[in-house]
C-alpha cells in the first residue's frame, strides 16, 4: 500500500510539472505563518510547515483540537483515551514537542515523556487557526520544541469604522449519541476598541468503534470552556490586548486501564486548564525598534486522577497544580531593505502542587500520602534570543541563537519512598540554526537547514513517584539536557494551480531521558521503573505534500510521510515510531456549496521496540494498517453554513498506532454554524 500512495503522488506532482502549470505571480492559498516568529508566506520560509484553518475545522468536522491536526503532512494524533490526543512530529510527542497559544508557552514543567492529553484542553471553538513548523523551534521559542512547534491562535475580533455587534451559533450532533456540542459568541467592534466573548458546552457519549468493535465503555465525558479577548487601538501605535480563557472536563475515563487493567473506574475529573494574558504592542516605525511586543501571562492547570481497581478496599484521589506565570519582551527590527531581525527576551515560573489521598470504600476513612510529584516543587525558565533573515538577491539565509537556563527546585522527604531530599539543577544551553533558501524561479525554492534542540528535565523527569501508563515510576537523580541535531533539505512550490513540497530530514538525538526497568522490582503487581539519560537514537524520513487545481471548482490533495527511528544505543527500534502514512483529498466547490472526499491510511507498524512489545495498547506483533473513507459537504445558505459529514464510511476497524482506544466507526455528523 505504501508503494501505491507514494507512486500516485508522485505521478500527480510530475504530471503538473510537465503540463507547465507552477510558473505564476498568484500563488494558492497563500497564508501567513507566524509560529517560525517570521511572518511571511510559506514560499520564502527554509521549514516544513503545516496550517489549518477555522474553514478546514468547520468543513472537515474536527472533534477537538489534537484531532484537527489529523491527515496534517508529518503528523500522526496517537490517543490515549477519547478525552486525550497527543500529536507526533516527526516520531517525537508529549514534552519532546511544544504547545503555544497566541505566542505563549503552554508547556510546564509536569509535561510528560511520551503520549498526554494536554492539546485536548484547548477548546476547539476558540480557535482561529493552528499553525506547525515541523523539525524546528528551539532558537525561536525554547525547551521542548525538539520535534517541532504547534502554535495555536484563539479568535479575535475586528476594528471598523462604525460600530457594529455581531453573534456566532454553532450546534453539532454525532450519530450513536457520541456528540452533542453547543457553541455560542457574541462580538462587537469600532475603530478603536473590539472584544469578542464565548463559550462552549459539550457532551461526548461512549466511542462507537468500527466493524466488530462496537461501543467502547466507558469512554464518553463532559466540557464546558469559554473564551475571552479584548484590543483596544489607544493611538496609531499602540495596541492592547487583553485574553482570557478556561476549559474544565469532567469524569474522561481512562479506557485501557478499566478494559485491560482490572480498574473498576480509572477517571480525570477535572482536568482543567486557564490561561490569561495582557499584551501591549508599541508600532514605533523604526529601524531597530520597528515593532515591541511586551506579554505577561498567568496559567493554572488542575488534573485530578480518580481510581478503584477491582478487589481493592481502597480508592485513590490524586490532584496536581500547575501555576505559570510568564514575561516576554519581543523586539522585531527592520534594519535595512535586507536584513530583518526577531529578539526577545523570556521569563516564566511554574509552581507544582501534588497531593494523593487513599480513601476506604466501606469507612471513608483517608490517608494522606505523596503525590505524583514532590510538593512545592519550583521552576523557572529564562532565555534570551535573537534571529536574523538576510536577503542577497535570489538567496536568503535565516540565521538564529539563543542562550536558554533553568532553575528548578524540589524538596522530598516523604517517608516510605525513595527520597530524592532536596534537589537544585540549573541546566543551560545554547542552541542556534542556520538555513539558506534559493529562489529557482517565480514560486519555486529550495532550502537546506540545519540546527540544534533542547529539553531541560523538569519535575515530571525528576519526581514522578506513582502509576504512569502500565509502570510505576520512582524519582530520578541528576538528569541532564536532551538534545537533537536536525538536518533538513527541501523543495516547494507555490503557484496559481500547484502547491507542492518535498522534505528529506535527518535528526540525531543524544543524551534521552529514558525509563529503565528496575530488575526484580514490583509495586502494586507493577514493574518499577526509573529514568536515566542513557539513550542515543536517530530519526530520519520523508515528506511530500501535492495540492493540484484541476479546474476551478475541483481541487485535488495529497500527501504521505515516512519516518524511522532507530535506537543506536539498543540497536532497535525507537518506540512508538508512527507507520508510513498519509491522505488523498478531492475537493469539489462551487458557489456556496462544497463537498469533499476524504481517504486516510496507514501502513502496519511491526518495528517495535521492547517497550512497545511490553505495551498494553499495542496489538501483539504490531499495530494493523487501515484505510478510512470520509465524505463531508457543506453549504452556505445567507447566514448560515450547514455541514454534513459521514466518516469512516466503510466502517473500518482501526487504531492510531500506540492508542489506547480503538477510532471512530462508521458514523453521520452534523453541525449548523450561524453569524449575525
Amino acid at each position: 500500500m505504501k508503494t501505491v500512495y507514494s507512486l500516485v503522488i508522485l505521478f500527480s506532482f510530475w504530471y503538473s510539472e510537465v503540463n507547465g502549470q507552477t510558473v505564476t505571480d498568484t500563488t494558492l492559498n497563500e497564508v501567513i505563518v507566524t509560529a517560525t516568529r517570521q511572518n511571511s508566506s510559506p514560499n520564502n520560509l527554509p521549514y516544513s510547515l503545516n496550517r489549518i484553518t477555522i474553514t478546514d475545522i468547520r468543513n472537515y468536522s474536527f472533534r477537538t483540537t489534537p484531532e484537527a491536526l489529523s491527515g496534517s503532512i508529518g503528523i500522526y494524533v496517537q490517543k490515549t483515551n477519547h478525552g486525550g490526543g497527543s500529536p507526533f512530529i516527526r516520531a517525537l510527542t508529549g514534552n519532546q514537542n511544544l504547545l503555544l497559544i497566541d505566542g505563549i508557552r503552554m508547556n510546564n514543567s509536569t509535561y510528560r515523556y511520551g503520549p498526554n492529553q494536554y492539546m485536548n484542553t484547548i477548546d476547539l471553538f476558540s480557535i482561529s487557526s493552528i499553525e506547525v513548523v515541523r523539525g524546528s523551534g528551539s532558537v525561536q521559542y525554547g525547551s521542548d520544541a525538539m520535534g517541532g512547534v504547534i502554535q495555536v491562535l484563539s479568535k479575535s475580533g475586528n476594528f471598523s469604522q462604525k460600530p457594529k455587534w455581531g453573534l456566532g451559533l454553532i450546534g453539532k450532533i454525532v450519530s450513536a449519541d457520541m456528540e452533542y456540542s453547543g457553541s455560542a459568541d457574541v462580538s462587537y467592534q469600532s475603530n478603536k476598541f473590539n472584544f469578542i466573548a464565548g463559550i462552549t458546552t459539550r457532551k461526548f457519549g461512549d466511542l462507537l468503534g468500527g466493524d466488530s468493535t462496537g461501543i467502547q465503555t466507558p469512554s464518553g465525558y463532559k466540557e464546558q470552556a469559554y473564551n475571552l479577548k479584548a484590543n483596544w487601538q489607544l493611538n496609531k501605535k499602540t495596541l492592547v490586548t487583553l485574553a482570557s480563557q478556561q476549559t474544565v472536563q469532567k469524569d474522561i475515563p481512562l479506557f485501557h486501564k478499566v478494559k485491560l487493567e482490572n480498574y473498576k473506574y480509572y477517571n480525570f475529573s477535572p482536568q482543567k486548564y486557564n490561561i490569561n494574558y495582557a499584551r501591549l504592542e508599541i508600532n514605533n516605525g523604526s529601524k531597530l525598534l520597528n515593532k515591541v511586543i511586551t506579554t505577561v501571562s498567568y496559567q493554572s492547570t488542575n488534573e485530578q486522577r480518580n481510581y478503584l481497581k477491582n478487589g481493592n478496599s481502597n480508592r485513590f484521589e490524586e490532584i496536581d497544580r500547575v501555576k505559570t506565570i510568564g514575561v516576554t519582551t519581543e523586539i522585531d527590527s527592520k534594519l535595512n531593505r535586507n536584513w530583518s531581525a526577531i529578539s526577545g527576551i523570556e521569563w516564566y515560573h511554574d509552581q507544582v502542587n501534588s497531593s494523593k489521598e487513599q480513601i476506604n470504600i466501606f469507612t471513608e476513612q483517608r490517608l494522606k500520602m505523596r503525590g505524583l510529584y514532590p510538593d512545592n516543587a519550583k521552576s523557572s525558565n529564562f532565555s534570551i534570543y535573537s534571529l536574523h533573515q538576510f536577503l542577497f538577491g535570489k538567496f536568503q539565509l535565516n540565521t538564529g541563537l539563543r542562550y536558554n537556563s533553568f532553575a528548578l527546585r524540589m524538596q522530598d522527604t516523604a517517608a516510605g519512598v525513595n527520597q530524592l531530599g532536596q534537589v537544585i539543577i540549573r541546566p543551560s544551553s545554547f542552541v542556534g540554526n542556520i538555513a539558506l533558501l534559493y529562489h529557482l524561479i517565480p514560486n519555486h525554492s529550495i532550502y537546506a537547514s540545519f540546527n540544534t534542540g533542547y529539553r531541560a528535565p523538569n519535575v515530571d523527569d525528576m519526581g514522578s513517584l506513582g502509576l504512569v501508563d502500565f509502570r510505576y515510576e520512582i524519582p530520578a537523580y541528576g538528569l541532564k539536557p536532551e538534545k537533537t541535531y536536525n538536518s533538513e533539505i527541501g523543495y516547494k512550490i507555490e503557484g496559481k494551480k500547484i502547491r507542492t513540497s518535498i522534505a528529506l530530514f535527518y535528526m540525531h538525538l543524544k543524551d534521552l531521558v529514558n525509563r529503565v526497568q528496575i530488575p526484580g522490582q514490583q509495586i502494586a503487581g507493577y514493574n518499577v521503573y526509573v529514568k536515566e539519560n542513557n539513550q542515543e537514537s536517530y530519526i530520519r524520513g520523508s515528506e511530500m505534500e501535492l495540492a493540484y487545481k484541476l479546474s476551478n471548482q475541483l481541487e485535488f490533495i495529497s500527501g504521505c510521510s515516512y519516518t524511522f527511528g532507530q535506537n543506536i544505543t539498543k540497536n532497535e527500534p525507537m518506540r512508538r515510531v508512527p507507520p508510513f502514512n498519509g491522505r488523498i483529498l478531492l475537493k469539489y466547490s462551487k458557489q456556496f456549496w462544497n463537498i469533499y472526499l476524504e481517504d486516510q491510511f496507514a501502513g502496519k507498524q511491526t518495528r517495535l521496540a521492547q517497550g512497545d512489545k511490553d505495551d498494553n495498547r499495542i496489538p501483539v506483533g504490531g499495530t494493523p494498517g487501515w484505510n478510512v473513507i470520509n465524505l463531508y459537504s457543506s453549504i452556505q445558505v445567507k447566514s448560515m453554513q450547514i455541514q454534513i459529514g459521514l466518516g469512516n464510511l466503510l466502517n473500518a476497524d482501526y487504531r492510531m498506532h500506540g492508542s489506547g482506544i480503538n477510532s471512530i466507526g462508521r458514523n453521520f455528523n452534523c453541525s449548523i454554524y450561524y453569524k449575525l
